[in-house]
C-alpha cells in the first residue's frame, strides 16, 4: 500500500524534470537560431554596403596628353585671287562693232580685245576739227590786222588805244585756236579709246561685249566688257585670329588643299601682313602667293590654308588632348586628372587651338598626367573613380605639299 502511494509520485517528479529539459533545449535553440539569423543579416548588409560602395566608384577612361607635333598647324579658310586683274570698261560710248578675245584666251600687253563704233564721236570730230580751221583763220586775221595797225601807230596815224585794241583781240584770237586745238586732240584720244587693249599679260576671265551692243561710258552699273587676269602666280587672302596674329612671319610656308582637287597640295609663302587687325571680325589680313605654272589654280576660288605654328603658343609648348576631355563651365575650360589612387583633381587650361576632334591646350597639365577622356558633368576635386582604361591621344598626320605646287598627287 505504501509503495503504490510512492510510484505516482516519482512518476511525476520525472515528468516535471523533463518538461524543464526540453524547454531549456528549445531556448537554446532559439537562441542559437536567432544569432545565426542576426548574423547572416549583418553580413548580408555589410556586403550590401560594400557592393554599393563599390558601384558608386565611377569607371572612367584615362588619356595620356602629349606634346603637339605633326598636327601642330592653324587650317584657315582663303580666297584664291589673280596675281594682277583689271576689268576692262569702254572709255567712250558706241556700239560693239567685233570682239577680238574670248573667255580662257592669252592675251599680251597691248593686244586688242574688241573694237567699237562710235558715229557720234567720229562726227564730233570733224565738227572740232572744223572749228579749229575757223579759229585758225581768224587768228590770221587778227595777225595781219595787228601787224597793220602797229605800223600805221609808228606813223602816228592812229591812237595807242586802237593798236592795242587790235594786239589784244589777236591774243584772244590765239587762246581761240589753242581751245579749239586741244578740243580736237581730246576727241582723237577719245576716238583712240574705241578699240580696248589688254594691259598685261594674262587670260581673259570674262567677257560682256556682245556685237551691236550699246555700251555706254561712265556708267558705273555698266558690266566691264573684258576681265584680265594675270594667273601666273595667285594671291590668297586669310584672315587669322588674333591670338595667332603674332606668329605670322614673312617668308614662312603654308600648304593649301582645295575641293576640286583631293589629295592634292599646293606650296605657298606668306608675303605680307596688313599689320592691323579689324575691328569687325577680330582678325589680321594676311596675304600668301603661291606659283600657278600649270594653271590649276583659279581666281576666286576657296581653298583650305594649312599654317605650321610649330606647336608653340606665346613660346610655351602645346598640349594636346581630345576634345571629349574639355569640361566647359563658369570657370572656364576645365580638365579632371586622375592620380594613382583613383582621386580626381580638376584643372583649368587654356586652349590655344580648337580642332573639333582635338584641341591644343596651353598651361595647367603636363604630359605625364592622366586626364579623364568624356568625364561627367558633376565630377568635382576629391572625387575618386577607377581608371578601366588608359590610351594615349592618338596622333594626327600633317599634309605634305608638292613641291611647286605644279604636279598632281
Amino acid at each position: 500500500m505504501h509503495e503504490q502511494t510512492l510510484l505516482p509520485e516519482l512518476d511525476q517528479n520525472s515528468g516535471t524534470g523533463g518538461l524543464k529539459r526540453l524547454a531549456a533545449g528549445v531556448t537554446v535553440v532559439a537562441i542559437v537560431a536567432a544569432g545565426i539569423g542576426i548574423t547572416m543579416r549583418l553580413h548580408a548588409t555589410n556586403s550590401l554596403r560594400s557592393v554599393s560602395q563599390e558601384a558608386a566608384v565611377l569607371n572612367v577612361s584615362a588619356i595620356i596628353p602629349r606634346y603637339a607635333q605633326g598636327d601642330d598647324e592653324l587650317v584657315l579658310p582663303g580666297n584664291l585671287q589673280a596675281y594682277n586683274s583689271a576689268a576692262i570698261n569702254a572709255r567712250t560710248s558706241g556700239y560693239v562693232k567685233r570682239w577680238l578675245a574670248d573667255i580662257g584666251d592669252k592675251v599680251h600687253q597691248g593686244q586688242a580685245l574688241a573694237v567699237l563704233d562710235a558715229p557720234d564721236l567720229d562726227q564730233q570730230l570733224i565738227q572740232a576739227q572744223a572749228d579749229y580751221q575757223t579759229a585758225l583763220a581768224n587768228q590770221h586775221l587778227a595777225e595781219t590786222t595787228n601787224a597793220r595797225w602797229k605800223n600805221l601807230l609808228s606813223k602816228d596815224a592812229v591812237s595807242q588805244q586802237d593798236a592795242d585794241q587790235k594786239a589784244g583781240d589777236l591774243a584772244a584770237k590765239v587762246a581761240l585756236s589753242h581751245s579749239a586745238l586741244a578740243n580736237v586732240k581730246r576727241l582723237k584720244a577719245t576716238q583712240g579709246f574705241k578699240t580696248l587693249y589688254a594691259p598685261f599679260d594674262g587670260v581673259v576671265t570674262s567677257r560682256a561685249a556682245q556685237i551691236g551692243a550699246l555700251v555706254v561710258a561712265g556708267n558705273i552699273a555698266t558690266q566691264p566688257l573684258f576681265t584680265v587676269s594675270d594667273v601666273h602666280r595667285m594671291r590668297i587672302d586669310i584672315r587669322v585670329p588674333q591670338a595667332y596674329s603674332a606668329m605670322m612671319h614673312t617668308g614662312d610656308a603654308a600648304v593649301l588643299t582645295l575641293p576640286e582637287y583631293p589629295g592634292r597640295k599646293f606650296s605657298a609663302t606668306l608675303t605680307r601682313s596688313a599689320g592691323a587687325v579689324d575691328a569687325n571680325s577680330g582678325a589680321v589680313l594676311v596675304q600668301l602667293e603661291a606659283d600657278n605654272a600649270d594653271r590649276a589654280l583659279k581666281p576666286g576660288a576657296f581653298a583650305q590654308v594649312h599654317l605650321n605654328l610649330g606647336g608653340k603658343s606665346g613660346g610655351q609648348q602645346d598640349i594636346v588632348l581630345p576634345g571629349s576631355a574639355i569640361l566647359y563651365g563658369a570657370n572656364g575650360p576645365q580638365v579632371a586628372v586622375v592620380d594613382g589612387q583613383g582621386h580626381v583633381t580638376m584643372h583649368a587650361v587654356t586652349i590655344a587651338r580648337d580642332k573639333g576632334s582635338i584641341v591644343l591646350v596651353s598651361g595647367g597639365i603636363a604630359v605625364t598626367d592622366h586626364v579623364i577622356d568624356s568625364p561627367p558633368d558633376a565630377v568635382r576635386t576629391g572625387d575618386v573613380v577607377h581608371v578601366a582604361q588608359t590610351s594615349p591621344v592618338p596622333a594626327e598626320p600633317a599634309p605634305k605639299a608638292d613641291k611647286g605646287g605644279a604636279h598632281a598627287g
